[in-house]
């Protein structure tokens, strides 16, 4: 199947074009349904290949924070993956949801800053965002909602993903509502699909299952498959530099492997002037006498760090030894967004 829709990331992506089928909203007679606190968000499993058949949806994986946006009456709260309230920090997205003129609903996204070509870039979300623990606001951020959980008094969570798709295409699609926008599912196969989303150098793409219900975790009714390998490590360590940008030569990182950490290498790049100090400083603040993991034979130079900074990391693979091939730094992952941390395999 070719390929026959655009790619909606924003100016500059111009790839897939064709019409946006419109499904009907489904009549359901329901009693009310309580609206929920909070909802454990459903994540994908990340596979090498995309799915083949009719029964996988397909969508841009975007390179952000996963957010819920949840609106009862004239109140909206944003919460992250970990629980966290972020409402303030996206008055935006906040001002717009109360547009969508809905009683009550829980929409499902990501919030991403684009770049020039219209792809999501995480380096200038956190930029937005002050960094770790910062303070300003993110009102250029959008949010791409793919989901909607709850909507006017029901839960939909029981309802197969295409009928929720439908009734969050009727929500957003009747007119334009600043920064909430639909995550559109692309009517293509999946292999050509992510040819395409690596071409124009995108974080990869996502693979749902149409007829599966919401479910919370990693159950595999979705899945990721990325461009370029991207995962999250510990900092347990750095080098000093004086002429590196930020002041730092090199980070020392490490994954999971059980229920201890293990030193997976470093990353020297994708820093800039501003990350680099900002990082340096942060972990500046949690220096320790000695490595927190087995670093027999490392530099004297090195300054180890209590295991508290989690950094998303590019990669291209992994030497035969276990380290990182080609890593670069993406940016600092919040505690309020519960990233995952690397885990090796044993044995």
């Amino acid at each position: 199947m070719c390929a026959r829709r655009v790619l909606r990331a924003g100016p500059g992506v111009d790839t897939m074009k064709g019409p946006v089928t419109r499904r009907r909203k489904p009549e359901r007679d329901l009693f009310s349904d309580p609206m929920p606190e909070r909802i454990e968000p459903c994540l994908a499993l990340l596979k090498v290949r995309a799915p083949v058949g009719q029964e996988w949806a397909f969508e841009v994986k975007w390179d952000g924070y996963r957010l819920a946006v949840h609106i009862v009456g004239k109140r909206v709260r944003i919460i992250t993956r970990g629980g966290h309230d972020w409402t303030p920090r996206f008055p935006t997205i906040g001002h717009d949801a109360l547009s969508l003129g809905v009683d009550s609903a829980i929409l499902d996204g990501e919030a991403v800053v684009l770049d020039k070509r219209g792809a999501s870039d995480f380096g200038a979300l956190q930029k937005a965002l002050g960094g770790r623990g910062g303070k300003r606001f993110a009102s250029e951020a959008i949010f791409y909602a793919f989901d909607l959980l709850y909507l006017n008094g029901h839960d939909l969570r029981p309802m197969p993903l295409s009928e929720r798709r439908g009734m969050l295409e009727d929500l957003l699609l009747a007119e334009p509502h600043g920064s909430i926008r639909l995550s559109e599912e692309i009517d293509a196969d999946g292999a050509p699909f992510l040819k395409l989303a690596c071409e124009m150098k995108l974080e990869g793409i996502i693979a749902k299952r149409r007829d599966a219900p919401y479910r919370s975790g990693r159950g595999g009714d979705w899945l990721k498959i990325k461009c370029s390998q991207s995962e999250s490590f510990v900092i347990v360590g750095y080098e000093p530099s004086t002429i590196a940008l930020g002041g730092i030569g090199r980070l020392l990182l490490a994954a999971r492997q059980g229920d201890h950490l293990v030193y997976v290498g470093g990353v020297g790049t994708g820093f800039t002037f501003e990350s680099g100090a900002a990082l340096r400083k942060a972990m500046d603040k949690l220096i320790i006498p000695r490595p927190a993991l087995d670093m027999t034979g490392r530099k004297r130079s090195y300054r180890w760090l209590t295991p508290a900074l989690v950094a998303e990391i590019q990669f291209r693979g992994w030497t035969d030894d276990g380290k990182l091939r080609h890593a670069s730094y993406k940016g600092l992952r919040e505690e309020a967004d519960e990233a995952t941390v690397y885990e090796m395999p044993t044995g």
